[in-house]
């Protein structure tokens, strides 16, 4: 059986996009050049710890960024008429999601040099040289200790460590069983599909401060071994926050535990 140290790590599994990239954090200040790698063929995100980006100049090559969020402004240097719009100078395809200040950057298909970009917050400009590499996906932090955060900012930092802590909490009170005290519990023992040759079965539902956790029961019937990931149990329209597998892989006969958590109760 795994440990509770590895669930919850597991459990940092998300099931949005943003999930996938890992964080890179760069110190930063107004005027300085800041070096980083970018991947060759995927979209880098790019934001400022406790700020928003409000500002990009560089050689872009098409820009999403007027589409991304409805009826939202576009960043003052990415010019929205130039959405979709390739030029022979172009080196970069910016999109980013104007509800939280962020950029995503994806070389053209022919760029090999360094990109170029100012990008800017509303106090500062960074410029930054990013060197192209055959590397998965990322995320640059621009950390510039020298700016205040914002409020707003330091207002999603502690709710998402709240978030955080109660997704701990949850995950390993279903693992343990030391479930808090003022948590509602069903037992439905209901049989789900999952896939040809396992059976599942949804043992407990645990609803506590304003997310259910499910825990499943996933024995591999067929006469094969199984690999299992969590992307399996992602339903869509469920806002799946948390998943974790005791066992990513199971031998004909083997069973394992799956724990689920999403938002609402």
């Amino acid at each position: 059986m795994a440990t509770i140290s590895k669930l919850l790590l597991l459990a940092l599994y998300l099931s949005s996009a943003q999930a996938a990239f890992a964080a890179h954090r760069l110190d930063a200040r107004d005027g300085a050049v800041i070096e980083s790698v970018i991947a060759a063929r995927e979209s880098t995100r790019i934001r400022i710890e406790g700020s928003r980006i409000v500002d990009v100049v560089g050689n872009i090559y098409a820009n999403t960024c007027q589409s991304a969020t409805s009826g939202a402004t576009a960043l003052q240097g990415a010019s929205p008429q130039n959405t979709g719009v390739g030029t022979s100078a172009g080196e970069f395809i910016l999109s980013c999601d104007l509800a939280k200040g962020e950029i995503y950057v994806k070389p053209v298909a022919r760029q090999k040099k360094p990109i170029n970009l100012f990008v800017s917050s509303p106090r500062a400009t960074y410029t930054l040289v990013l060197r192209i590499a055959d590397v998965p996906a990322d995320t640059l932090v621009l950390v510039d200790k020298s700016q205040p955060r914002e409020p707003a900012a330091d207002a999603r930092l502690a709710a998402a460590s709240e978030r955080i802590r109660t997704l701990k909490i949850l995950m390993a009170g279903m693992a343990t069983g030391r479930i808090p005290s003022d948590a509602r519990i069903e037992e439905p023992n209901q049989t789900q599909n999952l896939r040809v040759g396992s059976a599942l079965t949804l043992q407990n539902v645990v609803r506590w401060s304003g997310w259910t956790g499910e825990r499943y029961l996933l024995t591999n019937i067929s006469s094969s071994e199984i690999d299992l990931a969590e992307q399996e149990f992602d339903r869509d329209g469920d806002q799946i926050a948390a998943i974790a597998l005791e066992n990513h892989r199971l031998a004909p006969g083997a069973s394992t535990q799956v724990y689920v958590i999403r938002r609402g109760d």
